[in-house]
């Protein structure tokens, strides 16, 4: 199921934001995913759904050849412009997880933080994943769990939009080990570990706003709402927040499932 209507507007919603800020929030888990395939010179690593480069560019800081793909092309031109500032050598391209324009078997890793999630099509993505690792490659994906901190915004922003189309596959089945399984299991030798990455800031007014700039899908959707709605959205997300206070500030947890594979 091609979804290319719905891709269409994923390329301009996850672009609408900086994202950079967002994407300094999940710093332990590029860290966390880089060490579990430890990509080595020589080899050629492929970084799925990259954002703004935060991945591709550890990776290149190892003198490792590195391909950096995401369906929004603004953040592909945000990860060009770092990658140029800091010297960094990066093959950055616009492109679908779903169907790439890359050969069968040509990367020794291929890894991805919270971004091949949100593809429509689960199975799309893990034929594709498989189709481009070398035999003995190695996957690396961190994906939130179903009950994380990211599920439970994402639940308050689904009572503001619009029923996804048929057969969209929920991005936070990705945290859950027996879906993974059964989508990679065939390909891959799979380890699977829950790891958690807080978020503290000083209030949920302060989460509020960084997510209302800089994270796409809140931007588009707090923008496409009346000001009572939005309203609405917005209490509701930092009550949220605010479950999560602690002495002197919010502490949220982030539950997330690392998953490294090594291609059969």
């Amino acid at each position: 199921m091609p979804f290319e209507e719905l891709k269409e507007r994923h390329a301009v919603v996850w672009g609408s934001g900086p994202y950079q800020g967002i994407t300094e929030t999940i710093a332990d888990l590029h860290q966390a995913v880089l060490e579990r395939v430890d990509p080595r010179p020589g080899e050629r690593v492929l970084d799925l759904a990259c954002g703004t480069g935060a991945m591709p560019e550890l990776v290149a800081a190892r003198a490792v050849e590195v391909v950096g793909i995401d369906i929004a092309p603004a953040l592909i031109e945000q990860a060009k412009e770092r990658a140029i500032k800091r010297g960094l050598d990066i093959d950055y391209r616009v492109g679908d997880a779903e169907s790439l324009d890359l050969d069968d078997a040509s990367f020794d890793v291929v890894t991805s933080t919270c971004g091949v999630m949100f593809t429509p099509d689960h199975a799309a993505t893990a034929r594709e994943l498989a189709r481009v690792t070398k035999p003995a490659g190695r996957i690396g994906l961190a994906c939130w769990t179903p009950d994380s901190g990211l599920a439970k915004i994402f639940g308050i922003m689904r009572q503001y939009q619009p029923a996804s189309p048929d057969g969209v596959g929920n991005p936070f089945d990705w945290g859950r080990e027996d879906y993974v399984r059964d989508l990679l299991g065939g390909d891959f030798d799979l380890e699977f570990e829950i790891l958690d990455s807080p978020i503290e800031m000083e209030s949920g007014e302060a989460v509020w706003e960084l997510w209302v700039r800089d994270y796409g899908p809140t931007k588009v959707l707090a923008e496409s709402l009346d000001d009572d709605k939005r309203e609405e959205l917005h209490s509701a997300f930092v009550e949220l927040q605010e479950e999560s206070r602690t002495n002197g500030g919010i502490k949220s947890s982030r539950t997330y499932l690392l998953t490294v594979g090594t291609r059969k």
